[in-house]
């Protein structure tokens, strides 16, 4: 589901991540260190115009990394490009929120 051109901003990142090799090493090395992670997406709004989607909402979640318990919660934007009949996530934009 991921384009190969896409770009992020990550919650805390100050500069913009790009490529899908990129997000591939980042949320392994995320998954490699989490464990028992519960993420809830809340209020989802879609919009379709055409060969473009994007999607916002808030999401919660939890789980353990290094044996430490973690909550988060933020508010995200992610942005779709429909190309030979799928949709493939372009960008996408996180923001944690205290």
């Amino acid at each position: 589901y991921v384009h190969p051109d896409f770009t992020s901003f990550g919650e805390n990142d100050t500069y913009l991540n790009e490529g899908k090799d990129y997000e591939i090493r980042a949320y392994r090395d995320y998954l490699q260190r989490a464990e028992r992670v519960h993420t809830e997406m809340h209020q989802p709004e879609v919009t379709v115009r055409g060969n473009v989607a994007w999607i916002t909402y808030y999401w919660t979640d939890s789980g353990y990394a290094e044996g430490n318990r973690f909550t988060s919660r933020g508010k995200s934007t992610r942005i779709f490009v429909r190309e030979n009949g799928q949709w493939l996530c372009i960008h996408g934009h996180y923001t944690a929120v205290p």
